[in-house]
């Protein structure tokens, strides 16, 4: 049977996977250009518990919008059209589970390292230059290897034979399955994926995923979609493939060719990708306990290379496990080192980070952000009252205040932004790659949190409020210095102080002086 016949038949056969109505009517009116927000609304507001997602995880970390999203018109309007459509299409494809629980085909092995791709491509368009489209690049990750999910419900029997000669032999999957079935799942992928009337964005990364390079000269945006595509793949195929350190290798090479991205960045994205996995599993109503990081799984496939390298007669799950724990006392002396250093830095009180740290990081993030020529903006926080509280209920009671008032405002910030007590009851709290509108929107958030949040002692409840200052530096401003931003900061907070307390004010030139204040006093 040639590859036409063969595709014809996966088109047609009854274990190919059907999208349901609601999200096959939602790909063909998001085609059209006089598409409007109301129609999309009213198409996946009819599918309640797909409503129902798309509102948990517009609410969700994955977004950190300051305000609640409360109704399908909304996220369509803040999201854009696009990501509600993409983001209806992640859940529909999903929920595809087995037909045969005895299938030799692991779904759940299957969707976890596609989830961990489209993870890695989102925290990847976190630290590009020029960021695309978060979810198109997630789910085109997501989808990257969905023929090899086709495949599988389509010829079971010869596709498992696919999987015993890939186990045996380390093989790449996609050769084999050209050998045993005459085609493979990146053209299969691609076909089904078109059949469905799928955007290109999304349909040509399932196609060159493997090999970039292959992709022809066209639209600079598809191509970039590839890139991270192929670049996602390869990370999330580190926890599951017996060679770890050849896709380690390759990640690290191919970021750096076919995305530009520093080691810093590329660092950053193995360091999050198991923890934000974890995460993003839940909204996707799967189960993936305690992902192993990037580093532990390097650190025990080292361990198995360095046993199998003292001789065949020597390899055995104990020596192995033996060899595993000493890398981990080793890394447990250097944690403790760490923690020795963490003292020095860690507020005692609060287990904040203290003003030696705030200040040598905010040099830091100043000068990459001159280097890099990006935004960064510092929030000043200040509990407002706080000596009267003292006065009234005591300096136990208050220092109790400040521990949980940093849980609260720690529990609102960003894995990589900093919050600092930088003195008595004011906190610093410092946002790399943000806006000064941005920052606005967090100390709002954050405000708004503390304001509704009931802090307990014992029996007693307190009610607590905060002050905030907020400026920043935009690429343009490269002349001011770290005391200037801090200046500018304490003032806008100064300006709430006066203002009523209990608000946001931020900083502007003193020939318009104080352009925004929010909240209430």
């Amino acid at each position: 049977m040639n590859q036409d016949d063969l595709l014809l038949t996966i088109l047609k056969s009854n274990a190919l996977p059907t999208l349901p109505l609601v999200a096959t009517k939602l790909v063909e009116i998001t085609t059209r250009p006089d598409v409007t927000m109301g129609e999309i609304s009213t198409l996946i507001s009819r599918d309640t518990a797909l409503a129902a997602k798309i509102l948990k995880i517009a609410n969700s970390a994955f977004y950190s919008f300051p305000n609640r999203i409360s109704t399908i018109s909304q996220a369509v309007s803040i999201l854009g059209i696009s990501a509600v459509r993409n983001l209806a299409l992640s859940f529909t494809i999903l929920s595809i589970k087995a037909d045969d629980e005895n299938d030799r085909f692991d779904y759940r092995v299957f969707w976890e390292k596609s989830l961990a791709a489209a993870v890695t491509a989102k925290l990847i368009t976190e630290q590009e230059e020029s960021p695309g489209d978060p979810e198109e690049f997630f789910i085109a990750s997501l989808l990257q290897n969905f023929g090899e999910l086709i495949l599988a419900r389509v010829f079971p029997s010869e596709y498992g034979r696919v999987l015993e000669e890939v186990e045996n032999s380390n093989r790449p999957v996609e050769e084999v399955e050209r050998e045993i079935l005459q085609i493979d799942h990146t053209t299969v992928g691609y076909e089904v994926a078109l059949s469905w009337n799928f955007p290109l964005i999304l349909v040509e990364p399932i196609r060159y995923h493997h090999a970039p390079q292959a992709f022809p000269e066209g639209d600079p945006k598809i191509k970039h979609a590839i890139g991270v595509a192929h670049l996602a793949g390869l990370l999330a195929a580190i926890p599951y493939a017996p060679n770890p350190q050849v896709f380690h290798q390759k990640f690290i090479e191919q970021g750096k060719k076919l995305l530009r991205l520093d080691q810093y960045a590329l660092d950053r994205v193995q360091q999050k990708m198991h923890i934000e996995l974890a995460e993003i599993a839940d909204f996707f109503d799967m189960q993936i306990d305690s992902p192993k990081s990037i580093e532990d799984v390097l650190m025990e496939a080292n361990a198995a290379l360095s046993i199998l390298n003292m001789g065949y007669d020597q390899m055995n799950k104990e020596l192995i496990k033996a060899k595993v724990m000493q890398q981990k006392l080793t890394r447990e002396v250097e944690e403790k080192n760490k923690r020795l250093e963490m003292l020095a830095t860690v507020d005692g009180l609060t287990e904040v980070y203290n003003h030696r740290y705030f200040q040598d990081f905010l040099d830091q993030e100043i000068n990459r952000a001159r280097r890099k020529e990006k935004d960064l903006a510092l929030i000043m926080a200040d509990v407002d009252h706080f000596k009267k509280f003292n006065d009234n209920h005591g300096h136990q009671t208050g220092d109790a205040i400040l521990q949980q008032v940093c849980r609260v405002l720690e529990d609102k910030l960003r894995q990589y932004d900093v919050l600092a007590r930088y003195g008595g009851e004011e906190f610093g709290i410092i946002l790399p790659e943000t806006t000064v509108a941005q920052a606005m929107k967090v100390a709002e958030k954050l405000r708004v949190s503390i304001e509704e949040h009931t802090f307990n002692m014992g029996p007693e409840r307190f009610s607590v409020t905060l002050s905030f200052g907020v400026a920043g530096l935009a690429p343009e401003q490269n002349t001011h210095e770290k005391n200037d931003l801090i200046s500018f900061a304490d003032q806008a907070l100064f300006e709430s102080k006066k203002q009523g307390r209990n608000r946001v004010t931020e900083y502007v030139p003193k020939t318009t002086w104080f352009g925004k204040n929010w909240g209430r006093g």
